[in-house]
């Protein structure tokens, strides 16, 4: 199997292009270092409660559910910074940070593919991330769109429909690239996509799990990478 044997692919976005637990951090900081919560503490809290939140509010658009997860926390934190710091937080995505190599990597890889994202965040949300990015995207399928959270195969399930549909994609033709294991390879690997692994914590090597959930069993990936970069000159150098 090559990287180049796909014409699709399709994309997780906050872990994976958008440095998602910087941007975590840097909003939630002020409540975490009230409640005296180191980052590692918070990001593994906020795992908790986020996914909790998604799997009982699924329709909910993501920066609410943002507001609701804040405010969560701050209970079980027993810290009040008032309302207001609830809804600013839950605006916060637009403000958290691309990794240095997504925009550079995303424009030598759609010299070669359709690039496509499959997102757990509202489209609102994610209008204020795509800026950081500077790619545009063949499609973008949300969490709102889909009515659901990944790892829900609803999701997955919403983006193979529309991927024939809309461009005549077969599961053959998509190589799903995301960081998450939990809420993107497992579910994939479910429904017999190939997968590359953008390994930005280094679990692999033994990093911290951070603000995402860890699934029992790792699936194995087809492909692995640390970044972005490393698998757009993987590309350039099948593609010579």
């Amino acid at each position: 199997m090559k990287l180049t044997d796909f014409k699709v692919l399709t994309f997780d976005c906050y872990g994976t292009l958008i440095d998602w637990e910087t941007g975590i951090w840097q909003a939630l900081e002020p409540l975490a270092k009230a409640a005296g919560k180191s980052r590692e503490e918070a990001l593994a809290d906020y795992a908790e409660v986020e996914g909790a939140q998604q799997g009982k509010t699924p329709g909910m658009l993501y920066r609410e559910l943002l507001t609701e997860v804040h405010r969560s926390l701050a209970q079980s934190w027993n810290v009040d910074l008032g309302e207001e710091a609830h809804t600013r937080y839950g605006n916060s995505v637009p403000e958290w940070p691309a990794f240095p190599d997504s925009a550079d990597a995303l424009a030598a890889l759609q010299k070669h593919y359709k690039l496509v994202i499959l997102s757990n965040v509202d489209n609102q949300s994610f209008a204020g991330s795509n800026k950081r990015l500077g790619v545009t995207f063949d499609a973008i399928y949300t969490a709102e769109d889909v009515g659901s959270y990944k790892p829900d195969p609803c999701n997955f399930e919403y983006m193979l429909e529309h991927l024939k549909q809309d461009f005549g994609f077969e599961p053959g033709d998509i190589l799903h690239t995301a960081q998450s294991l939990h809420h993107d390879h497992v579910p994939a690997n479910r429904f017999g996509l190939a997968r590359c692994w953008i390994d930005r914590q280094h679990l692999r090597d033994g990093g911290s799990a951070g603000a995402t959930k860890l699934p029992d069993k790792w699936p194995e990936p087809d492909f692995y990478f640390n970044t972005l970069g490393e698998m757009a000159e993987a590309v350039e150098r099948e593609t010579g």
